[in-house]
């Protein structure tokens, strides 16, 4: 009985901390990944991502971030991107849904834009250091049925 109520004791004061970190006027530093190639697109076989993003906490629970990045595809084709982001964060529990448009520039003459829904959860490691493992789908307005992604990444994240 005591493990249990201490285990609950934990979570609570857990639970707590996160909240604290969702308030408004916080900032938000990242750095995304999908270097497990864990991606799917009809047009690629082998993807690998590396993206910077920053955002502000504009209100309790609510977020907009911008990022930029680079998407790396069977060795010769690379594209660059940047994007808007708005994130809200659930403070119960630490889940993120996310929606955002991002313009995709890559070699030779490709270019695309896509909205990128995602859904997340950030692990407080500390006060603010998290790590935040997420699904998301990259939808192609140019060509939707080869451009069109879905995938895993792993972020991490200062939130100050």
């Amino acid at each position: 009985m005591k493990k249990i109520i201490f285990t609950l004791l934990l979570a609570i004061v857990g639970i707590g901390s996160a909240s604290a970190q969702f308030e408004k006027g916080k900032y938000y530093l990242g750095a995304t990944t999908n270097a497990a190639g864990l991606s799917y697109s009809k047009s690629s076989e082998f993807g690998f991502n590396l993206g910077v993003n920053g955002g502000y906490m504009f209100e309790e629970a609510w977020m907009v971030i911008g990022e930029v990045g680079i998407d790396f595809h069977n060795s010769d084709f690379q594209q660059f991107y940047a994007g808007a982001k708005c994130r809200y964060l659930i403070k119960q529990n630490g889940l993120f849904l996310q929606l955002g448009a991002k313009y995709v520039h890559g070699s030779p003459n490709f270019n695309d834009l896509q909205l990128t829904p995602e859904v997340g959860y950030c692990f407080f490691l500390n006060h603010h250091l998290t790590i935040e493992p997420s699904l998301y789908y990259d939808i192609s307005l140019t060509d939707f049925a080869d451009k069109s992604k879905v995938g895993v990444k792993v972020g991490l994240a200062w939130y100050f």
